[in-house]
C-alpha cells in the first residue's frame, strides 16, 4: 500500500498493493490493522454503494455532530472524479478543493476524513462508486452545498449534470454553519 499526501492536509490517496494473475487481479479494499499500522486510525461502520450513469454530479455532502463521517472512497466499475472541499473553518485551505479521478483502472483510493465536504462526477458510460463511512447515516445531521457553487468553482469534468432535486436545493459555501474547525 502506497500512501500520498496532497495539499490540503488530512486528505489521502491511498494506492492498495494490487496482484495481477492469468484469472485476473486481488486487492484488499481495507484491511483495518494494515491501515493502524501506518497510523490511520479508522473505525468503518458502514458501507455506502451507488451506481449512476454518465454525467451524475452526486454532493457535495457531509454530516455534523456525531454523525460527521471520515470516508474511505473507490470505483469499482467505470470513472468518477472523486472531489473533497474543506470545510474547517481556520484551516489555511478553507474553500479550496481537491480532486481526483478514481477508476476501476488506476484502483485509487481517497480517504476523507471528517471536516470535508464530499462529491462525485461521473465521466463513464456508468460508475459503481463505495465508499466506507466512519459514522452511521443519519439524516438530521446531513448537510449539503450546491455543486455549482461560483465561489467554489469546481470543474466537475461533465458538461449536462444530472442533479437530484435534494442536491439542487444545498446552501451555498458562504451560507454553511461553522460545524468543523481547524
Amino acid at each position: 500500500m502506497n500512501i500520498e499526501k496532497v495539499f490540503i492536509k488530512d486528505l489521502l490517496i491511498i494506492k492498495p498493493d494490487v496482484y495481477y494473475d492469468s484469472r485476473g487481479f486481488f486487492f484488499e479494499s481495507y484491511n483495518k490493522s494494515r491501515f493502524e499500522n501506518i497510523g490511520l486510525n479508522y473505525n468503518f461502520v458502514q458501507d455506502n454503494i451507488s451506481k449512476s450513469k454518465k454525467g451524475t454530479i452526486r454532493g457535495l455532502h457531509y454530516q455534523v455532530g456525531e454523525s460527521a463521517q471520515d470516508k474511505l472512497c473507490f470505483v469499482l466499475l467505470g470513472k468518477v472524479l472523486d472531489v473533497a472541499v474543506d470545510i474547517r473553518f481556520g484551516s489555511p485551505t478553507f474553500g479550496k478543493y481537491f480532486s481526483i479521478e478514481l477508476s476501476e483502472e488506476n484502483k485509487l483510493q481517497f480517504l476523507i476524513p471528517k471536516g470535508f465536504a464530499h462529491g462525485f462526477s461521473v465521466l463513464s458510460e456508468e460508475a459503481v462508486f463505495c465508499y466506507k463511512c466512519s459514522s452511521f447515516y443519519n439524516k438530521n445531521s446531513e448537510r449539503i452545498i450546491r455543486f455549482d457553487d461560483p465561489n467554489l468553482s469546481i470543474d466537475w469534468k461533465v458538461d449536462k449534470p444530472i442533479v437530484s432535486d435534494k442536491d439542487l436545493n444545498g446552501k451555498l459555501f458562504s451560507e454553511i454553519d461553522k460545524d468543523f474547525t481547524y
